[in-house]
């Protein structure tokens, strides 16, 4: 049961992070891949309303289920992941992760051979962003869409 509805009580809170989101919109990095680091800081949260989310957006943009039930373990996906997919993920899994890794100096050392600065502060930007969504959905219990609703809206 939802304990607040966040975009009700807080609208000007919420539409300042939909800013944020806007911007990252249109910063150059490809939507999908920045679909696919909001589904791995998602899931490393536990927020089951943007697990949802973001993996129906990846599978209207082309991601095939087999790819998406594999993102936990990209690792060791082999090459179903591309160079900057596997940069973006292993980046997203330092910074969600901060308190356990203080993002070591390879970690962005690693990054930063994929992604200009630009971009890695942009990545950068999207994970806290969507680690600020998990906290919002998960602490105000953020329903999941219907499955059978959203089986309808697709």
């Amino acid at each position: 049961m939802t304990r607040i509805d966040y975009e009700r009580v807080s609208p000007g809170g919420y539409k300042a992070l939909g800013g944020v989101y806007g911007y990252l919109l249109q910063c150059g990095i490809d939507p999908v891949l920045m679909e696919m680091t909001y589904l791995r800081v998602s899931q490393i949260n536990g927020c089951a309303y943007c697990i949802d989310l973001h993996s129906r957006d990846l599978m209207k943009n082309g991601i095939p289920p087999e790819k998406l039930a594999l993102v936990p373990v990209w690792r060791e996906a082999g090459a179903l992941f591309d160079e900057r997919e596997r940069a973006a993920l292993r980046w997203a899994e330092a910074v969600t992760q901060v308190a356990e890794t203080h993002i070591p100096d390879e970690e962005f050392a690693a990054v930063r051979v994929i992604f200009s600065e630009k971009e890695v502060v942009d990545l950068t930007i999207a994970m806290g962003l969507m680690n600020a969504y998990n906290r919002m959905a998960i602490g105000f219990r953020r329903p999941i869409a219907d499955a059978s609703a959203a089986r309808a809206r697709a």
